[in-house]
């Protein structure tokens, strides 16, 4: 009897040790912590489960490290997931591996802006810090062998907007989307185009969209601008645009356009040669895709800036010359360019530039 005694009493021992170890254990893993402000947490590559104990023990958000390993227990279905994380005021140790086995990682956001060039999409991303910088002293044609573009320029092939990403993802994935995102954007208005434009392929309907978007200050004229350049397409007129020709100046280009910037050979010059440039010389949104594609009926073939991101739109060219005179040299540092009558001379001064 004393025995069996002994043995009860020892019983009861035990199970009232794992009771309170129990309770213990839980209390600790149910413990909500404090925090004056969210925090980030980053779950890197090989984290262990008591790796990630260490790290939280260090954040003095749970005691013992050996915890993650109770919940990795008692969860074991749970995987924790590389990202960063952020951990809130009240979170528990559970809620936290909880949370990392989600993969509901921090998503941040970077803005590709219409007007820009790839290159400057590039510095863009560089700046946030967080991308992976994969492409970055490349070529435009080696990025778009690595894009799986089949042109040797990708500029202009990339959808200007705002995207989501989570830390450390590449500038590849990024510009992938945005490459996908143009193309359909761009098949969407091609279906639905107006009837008459001078565009044989999408891709012309992107050059000149392209055009549009560097030549716009007051986004409710691109589509008069839209108008003015077909209808000089439909006349067999140069486009004389100074953007395409700034964007074939490259590196050369100082922040004014002379007359000799004017005669350069550049295939990029659309004072000197008849229709489109080669490639679109920046990136757009769905705005200018949208007017190139469905511009305003005008009549009007010129216009020239006023200096406040407006224009003056004529019909005849000795309309468009009084406005060049009255508003070019009234015109400011971010002054846009207008479409010129085919001789060069005919508006402009010898010396003046073409901004």
């Amino acid at each position: 009897m004393t025995s069996l005694r002994w043995l009860f009493k020892a019983f009861i021992i035990v199970i009232t040790f794992c009771a309170i170890g129990a309770g213990f254990l839980y209390h600790e893993i149910t413990q909500p912590i404090t925090l004056t402000q969210p925090q980030v947490f980053e779950v890197q590559k090989g984290d262990t489960s008591f790796g990630l104990g260490e790290k939280l023990a260090q954040r003095g958000w749970i005691t013992y490290p050996f915890l993650t390993r109770v919940v990795a227990k008692l969860h074991p279905e749970w995987i924790p997931k590389v990202g960063q994380y952020e951990i809130t005021n009240g979170m528990t140790l559970l809620s936290m591996m909880a949370l990392f086995d989600s993969g509901k990682s921090i998503v941040y956001t970077i803005t590709l802006v219409e007007g820009n060039t790839l290159q400057e999409y590039l510095k863009a991303m560089k700046a946030k810090g967080n991308i992976q910088m994969t492409l970055e002293g490349l070529s435009n044609a080696q990025i778009a062998k690595k894009l799986g573009i089949k042109r040797s320029n990708p500029e202009g092939l990339f959808f200007a907007n705002t995207y989501q990403y989570h830390n450390n993802t590449t500038d590849l994935r990024i510009l992938k989307r945005a490459h996908n995102l143009l193309e359909s954007h761009l098949k969407a208005e091609w279906e639905t185009r107006d009837q008459g434009l001078p565009y044989k392929t999408p891709y012309q309907a992107l050059i000149m969209a392209s055009m549009i978007e560097k030549e716009t200050g007051v986004p409710e004229e691109r589509g008069l601008i839209a108008g003015v350049f077909i209808n000089r397409l439909h006349k067999h007129m140069r486009l004389q645009t100074d953007p395409t020709v700034i964007y074939g100046l490259g590196k050369d280009y100082n922040g004014t356009i002379t007359y000799k910037d004017l005669r350069s050979k550049s295939l990029y010059n659309t004072y000197l040669h008849k229709g489109f440039p080669p490639t679109p010389i920046t990136n757009v949104g769905l705005r200018a895709i949208v007017a190139a594609l469905h511009p305003t009926k005008t009549d009007d073939l010129y216009f020239v800036a006023k200096g406040d991101g407006s224009h003056v739109f004529s019909k005849t060219l000795a309309q468009h010359n009084k406005a060049v005179d009255e508003y070019q040299m009234q015109r400011r540092a971010d002054y846009r360019s207008s479409p010129e009558p085919q001789s060069v001379s005919s508006s402009k001064k010898e010396g003046e530039t073409a901004q």
